[in-house]
């Protein structure tokens, strides 16, 4: 699998201004592009919970050097703002986060404009969205997937027409086996993956065990199994939660650093969107090659693809 040439000069502007209404704090984003290039696919990113539009560089370098503009916004739960549980925006952040990406999406045109070098050079008509964990629910409810409230009919429709693709990375499953802390705390972490529509790449760990969750690391595999989809799942088997380091070197959350690990995830990523995106499959087949020659070899490593209408299964 080819990787991104790390000679590729980047352009990164921060902070950029999103309108918003009623968020109590301005929606900030980061853009990172190439500085050469032009039909340039866009991937907007969501992350985890408490990170901020600074972090994943190691991820959205590679994307960027691959070829997407990356658009980062930062949520409100970011670090920098504070916000615990105890604030009475704290129920309603998971939807603050949806909204956050529809409003990028909304003013992408705008906001594109305002990075020196890039406009004309990015295709608004192929767009992705992504997400890390917590990122990963709220990306997943541009792709269909919708929230189960406690009780009653699941949550409106929050999917955006802009959107052709997406990927999930270490995202969180369905609410039936949450802990009594997830369930006091986190109430709005139950996605239902039925209406799930837009082609996706599902990431998972094969170690990341959640304490949010009673089932262990096959939780993070039910978008891919319970989505009617055309999903591939993708599983790193020694992977845990930030799958070696997605949110940058040496950071506290990571318990699995490998910077070879973060690669396979983010070329996997580019590969896959690509391929979606341009119908131009080299890259993903490249991927599955890889993974061939692994298993033949005796590698650790092991990747099946089964054929629609089943949902394409890989696993490293």
């Amino acid at each position: 699998m080819p990787t991104p040439a790390r000679d590729r000069r980047l352009v990164a502007v921060a902070p950029l201004l999103v309108p918003t209404t009623g968020r109590g704090a301005d929606l900030h984003v980061k853009v990172t592009a190439p500085a050469d290039g032009s039909d340039l696919p866009v991937l907007v990113f969501s992350h985890g919970n408490a990170w901020s539009m600074d972090g994943y560089g190691p991820l959205v370098a590679r994307w960027a050097a691959a070829g997407f503009v990356v658009v980062q916004p930062t949520h409100l739960d970011a670090r920098r703002y504070g916000l615990g549980v105890d604030d009475p925006r704290f129920p309603g952040i998971w939807r603050t986060r949806i909204a956050d990406l529809h409003a990028v999406l909304d003013h992408l045109g705008d906001l594109l404009e305002q990075v020196p070098g890039l406009p004309g050079r990015a295709d608004p008509a192929r767009v992705a969205v992504a997400g890390h964990s917590w990122g990963g629910q709220s990306a997943g409810a541009l792709l269909g997937a919708r929230v189960l409230p406690p009780a009653g009919d699941p949550e409106e429709d929050f999917r955006h027409p802009a959107v052709r693709a997406g990927a999930l990375l270490a995202a969180p499953g369905t609410g039936e086996s949450l802990t009594a802390f997830a369930r006091e705390h986190l109430p709005f972490m139950r996605p239902d993956f039925s209406t799930l529509t837009t082609p996706t790449l599902v990431v998972a760990g094969g170690r990341d065990d959640s304490a949010l969750s009673t089932r262990g690391p096959d939780w993070f595999t039910d978008a891919h199994v319970l989505s009617p989809a055309p999903t591939r799942l993708l599983t790193i088997a020694e992977g845990e939660h930030t799958l070696g380091g997605l949110a940058g070197e040496a950071v506290r959350e990571t318990t699995d650093e490998d910077p070879e690990r973060v690669a396979l995830v983010a070329d996997a990523v580019a590969a896959y969107l690509l391929d979606v995106l341009t119908g131009d499959g080299t890259a993903w087949r490249e991927v599955e090659e890889r993974a061939r020659r692994s298993r033949v070899e005796g590698g650790s490593g092991v990747f099946d693809v089964e054929a629609s209408p089943v949902p394409a299964v890989s696993r490293w």
